[in-house]
Order: structure tokens, then C-alpha cells, then sequence
């Protein structure tokens, strides 16, 4: 008869402390994601009265704030993940390890789009600096035949 026994596994889950961090990481990606979406309703701010403004502060400052929340979030959870496999302890065995993961997973394609609308914001006036898209033509026109 063999008395072979299994060796105990040395890692172990990780802290309350590290789980109660690492749902910091999807709120991090549901933000980044929800300033994505309030950048493009402000769309609207660019044009007033047949007349470019130009991106509003507000544009910019979702443009360059939805980027940083996703760039945060993978940066705490590499943090993260570092910490937990130094002292021994597995992500993975926490539903709150497996959450962070599969928020930062949505990151790339997330970064992706918020990097167009940051181009976006900076792109030149795209009317061509004639305001409502050419409109002076049709007033000059009207204008010179009454």
C-alpha cells in the first residue's frame, strides 16, 4: 500500500486588502469607457449659429481623461498581479482577480477609439473655415442675385 500524499500548495489566494484593490480595475475601464461616450455628446459644442468654435474645453478634457482612465487601469493591475505572485498568492483564485482581468481585456479596443476621438479633437475645422459646411457659397450667391 502506497502513502503517497499530495504536497499542499504553497500559493494561496489573495488578501481582502488585494481583492477590495483589484475592483478598482473595472471601475477604472467603466469609466473610460463612460467618458468616451460624454465626449461624443458633446459634439454638439463645435458649432453655434452656423459658426465654428471649435472643440470645447469639455471635449478636450473627456478626449485626454478617457485614455488615462483605461492606461490607470492596466497599470493597477500589472501592479496588482505583480504583488499577489511576489508573495506567493494567485489572481486567478479570486472572482475579483477574473473581473479585473476581463475589464482589461475591453482596454485595447477601448484605447483604439478614445486615440481617434483625441485625433478628432485636434483635426482641423471640418468645414474648411467657410462655417456650416460651404453655406457661404449659397449666401454670397443669394446675396449677389436678389
Amino acid at each position: 500500500m502506497s502513502t503517497h500524499t499530495h504536497p499542499t500548495p504553497t500559493s494561496s489566494a489573495p488578501t481582502p486588502s488585494w481583492r477590495r484593490w483589484s475592483l478598482l480595475v473595472p471601475a477604472l475601464v467603466a469609466a473610460s469607457a463612460a467618458l468616451l461616450a460624454v465626449h461624443f455628446s458633446f459634439d454638439g459644442d463645435t458649432f453655434q449659429n452656423c459658426r465654428y468654435l471649435g472643440p470645447s474645453t469639455r471635449m478636450y478634457v473627456t478626449a485626454w481623461a478617457a485614455p488615462a482612465c483605461g492606461q490607470a487601469a492596466l497599470l493597477l493591475l500589472l501592479a496588482l498581479r505583480r504583488g499577489a505572485h511576489r508573495r506567493g498568492q494567485r489572481p486567478g483564485a479570486a472572482w475579483q482577480g477574473r473581473v479585473a482581468m476581463a475589464a482589461a481585456c475591453l482596454v485595447p479596443v477601448l484605447v483604439l477609439v478614445q486615440l481617434a476621438a483625441l485625433y478628432w479633437v485636434y483635426e482641423p475645422d471640418p468645414s474648411g473655415g467657410h462655417d456650416c459646411s460651404g453655406l457661404t457659397l449659397v449666401d454670397d450667391r443669394a446675396a449677389a442675385h436678389p
